[in-house]
């Protein structure tokens, strides 16, 4: 007889509930405005990655919205690797969410006693492994990213509508991807990872006041790119530019480092993926799977 597998847990407000009766309110703000912020993590081989970095950006993030976190940073990291270990996973994707908490049907955030934590621990896929590895065919959308002096995507937030209407284009399109340009016409980022654009020698990327996340995977491949001799640059970028580049790929999380074949029907150097951005990839992954590069819980 096969054994059954264990439901996976999902930590909410200190508590471990089975997937099927993981619930929150519907009067929650984070699900009747998007009012919360949250963290992608990942876990390699029983090592949180770049964990501290995480925390950092959830708590800054949490700060922006005047949003008081009700754990400290030890207890939310004790939280997080309970959580893994409750599940017994080694290598994981992790989902941090902190919301304003049950409310009323009106917007204030006042009536909202209580923040809302929970954690989920499993798995993603950005795009399909055998679709990364050949390149991703992208477009740039018509809707352009939220600027700093609105729902600026420097704040990992909840609210991620402005991401949606640019993927339900690609959708529509059959790309894989959307790129998403600052309301002046200038590069920004993909609908939930940063973007590279390599000229010769020359690794350019979009800085956080266009913006764009500030993204601790686009932090290390920086890191990585350097090491690899690489002159990395944050600058604005035009679609020309874009277009025109040796080169292209995103980093995320999730998404780690894919290439970018294909922008606008364009493309972008003979149409393959490009050495440098392989070698990059190759060289995250080994930095990504070093535990001195994060945090060993198993």
């Amino acid at each position: 007889m096969v054994k059954s597998l264990q439901e996976p847990l999902v930590y909410i407000d200190g508590e471990f509930v089975p997937k099927s009766k993981a619930a929150i309110s519907v009067f929650d703000h984070g699900l009747l405005y998007g009012d919360g912020v949250f963290e992608g993590i990942r876990a390699y081989n029983g090592s949180i990655f770049k964990f501290k970095e995480h925390l950092d950006r959830l708590y800054a993030s949490a700060h922006s919205l005047l949003l008081k976190i009700p754990l400290s940073r030890d207890e939310m990291k004790a939280a997080v690797i309970e959580t893994l270990k409750r599940n017994s996973m080694k290598d994981a994707y992790i989902r941090l969410v902190v919301t304003r908490g049950v409310g009323d049907l009106g917007v204030d955030p006042k009536k909202c006693a209580k923040p809302t934590v929970f954690i989920i621990v499993g798995s993603i896929s950005v795009v399909p492994k055998e679709v990364a590895e050949k390149g991703i065919k992208t477009m740039i959308t018509w809707v352009r990213r939220d600027p700093v002096d609105g729902t600026s995507h420097e704040v990992k937030s909840l609210n991620y509508l402005n991401s949606i209407l640019a993927k339900l284009e690609a959708n529509t399109y059959g790309m894989d991807e959307a790129i998403f340009l600052t309301s002046q016409g200038y590069l920004c980022e993909g609908t939930a990872e940063n973007i590279f654009v390599i000229m010769g020698n020359d690794m350019w990327s979009p800085p956080a006041y266009t913006g764009a996340l500030p993204g601790i995977t686009k932090t290390a491949v920086t890191e990585v790119a350097n090491k690899l001799g690489l002159k990395v640059e944050e600058r604005l970028i035009t679609a020309h530019e874009l277009f025109n580049a040796n080169e292209v790929f995103f980093t995320g999380t999730g998404a780690e480092v894919i290439p970018v074949t294909e922008v606008n029907g364009r493309k972008i150097g003979d149409g393959k993926p490009g050495m440098v951005t392989l070698k990059i990839g190759s060289e995250f992954r080994k930095y990504a799977a070093d535990p001195a590069n994060g945090e060993k819980y198993a």
